[in-house]
């Protein structure tokens, strides 16, 4: 694996006191630039503009759009779209060019069909909002209800539904605005090239303006907990979302503390009430999943013993407390901010994981090796299910997986960055070589080798982008990093 050399370490020193400086109030430096950041907080990022178009569904802005095109075009600027800005490495943040973000979502449902048309800016939380009262629910989003739709496919996001691949698998057509200003319908069978390239192509082929996406009945679910060792979750985990097709939603929890770490799995599963009660209660918001508070959350970090309380309370206390009956909106309509961050000094850090089932033992072992010795504070994982994705060009899970996806409380620092860094890359070579990949949207640290062993079609991914969009128009910090 690449080591850090003393002339990285220093650029790396020097790239945090730049972020640092451009944290300073605008009337303390030269230069009155915009700045953006992400949810790593490590990312700010001078923009010429940040744009909020209001979406509509007569047309209204399409032709915005296409001037806004021309003009950045014409002078030189990169392009780039987001929504709750919520990865963490830059990649919804172009330096120097247009950051946009649509506003005013609209909704267009079709109950006998069960899809409905969504423009690209909508939140979960509004189209949860719009789906309840009709009996509905998302077939697939993204696990947290305050990220954009299109977001949600340009970053091929999966959830906790299963046995579903993600999200991009329930999206049956969108439109899509080339660098051209052109809009071409993309689907599986219309413009299918396109449509396999911008899901999951983290904004690079174009800006999309809405999407018709399949939903679900909504119901009243009932969970099933059962604890385990670590090493046969899998062994559990997969059987259940595979062969029992009246389980719909399931997650796994691990032990974390390191006296015990990853010793203890948790399996939790959903299936519907009976009796359903008619009508259902309407979705609520605030953490239904989420059994301890951010209070509790937060003091894990710098102490064993609220990890092993955390443990104690999720896999033996709560499970026996209560029913645990919710709407499947209710269960899915939870929001980031439960577990906000307030430290000055520390940065929550993803990182995800997508394992072959049969290869997850040696993925814990792996975790064991890399992770304790870390600086960082490993706080918490959870583990999902990923069905088979056929479409996407850069898919990470190509067959089933079993996604890990944890976080990490990062010093704000050199030191901590350095760590992270070193610790990602061991995580990532160790997930390759069990044949498994790891999620691009979060810190840009992998080598392009790892990118390449874990994306076979990054090749062909850069060579269409540059044939789609020439004059790089649409690019962000992962181009950057990893594609340019």
């Amino acid at each position: 694996m690449p080591r850090l050399t003393a002339s990285r370490r220093a650029f790396i020193a020097s790239a945090l006191a730049t972020g640092a400086a451009l944290q300073l109030p605008v009337a303390a430096r030269a230069d009155p630039r915009l700045i953006m950041n992400d949810a790593s907080r490590l990312n700010p990022t001078p923009v010429l503009k940040h744009w909020r178009p209001k979406s509509d569904p007569q047309g209204a802005l399409i032709e915005a759009l296409r001037l806004e095109l021309k003009t950045a075009t014409d002078a030189g600027h990169r392009v780039t779209m987001g929504a709750a800005r919520h990865s963490m490495g830059g990649q919804s943040l172009p330096r120097d060019g247009v950051a946009i973000t649509f506003d005013n979502p609209w909704f267009e449902i079709d109950t006998a069909n069960e899809v409905y048309r969504v423009s690209a800016g909508a939140r979960w939380s509004e189209v949860i909002a719009r789906l309840d009262p009709l009996g509905f629910s998302p077939k697939v989003m993204q696990s947290n209800n305050d990220f954009g739709v299109a977001s949600t496919f340009c970053i091929n996001a999966h959830g906790w539904p299963v046995p579903h691949g993600p999200f991009g698998s329930t999206v049956r057509a969108l439109r899509l605005m080339l660098a051209d200003g052109s809009l071409v319908e993309c689907s599986r069978t219309q413009n299918a090239e396109l449509f396999s390239l911008a899901m999951g192509g983290y904004g690079l082929f174009g800006i999309i303006v809405d999407l018709d996406v399949e939903m679900a009945r909504n119901v009243l679910l009932a969970p099933t907990v059962v604890l385990m060792p670590g090493d046969e979750f899998a062994d559990h985990f997969i059987p259940a979302v595979e062969k029992d097709p009246a389980i719909l939603l399931a997650y796994g929890r691990l032990s974390v503390a390191r006296r015990d770490f990853f010793s203890e799995a948790l399996m939790t599963t959903y299936r519907a009430a009976d009796p359903q009660p008619s009508p259902l209660p309407a979705a609520t918001s605030g953490g239904a999943m989420t059994a301890i508070s951010n209070a509790i959350y937060r003091e894990q970090i710098g102490s064993e013993i609220p990890k092993r309380l955390r443990w104690l309370a999720e896999s033996r206390l709560n499970p026996s407390i209560g029913s645990g009956l919710a709407t499947r909106n209710s269960l899915l309509n939870e929001p980031v901010s439960n577990l906000a961050n307030p430290s000055r000094y520390r940065t929550d850090i993803l990182h995800e994981y997508f394992v072959p089932p049969q290869r997850f033992r040696a993925f814990l072992a792996a975790c064991r090796e890399v992770i304790p010795p870390a600086k960082a504070e490993f706080i918490n994982v959870t583990l999902r299910y990923v069905g088979a994705d056929e479409t996407a060009v850069m898919a990470f899970a190509p067959q089933p997986r079993i996604a890990a996806v944890m976080s990490f409380s990062q010093e704000m620092s050199t030191e901590g960055e350095i760590d992270m860094l070193e610790t990602t890359q061991r995580l990532i070579d160790r997930v390759i070589a069990l044949d498994g990949a790891f999620y691009l949207p979060y810190r840009l640290h992998a080598s392009r080798d790892q990118v390449e062993k874990a994306y076979p079609g990054t090749a062909r991914f850069v060579d269409r982008k540059r044939f789609y969009d020439p004059k790089l128009l649409f690019r962000n910090a992962m181009w950057d990093a990893y594609f340019s």
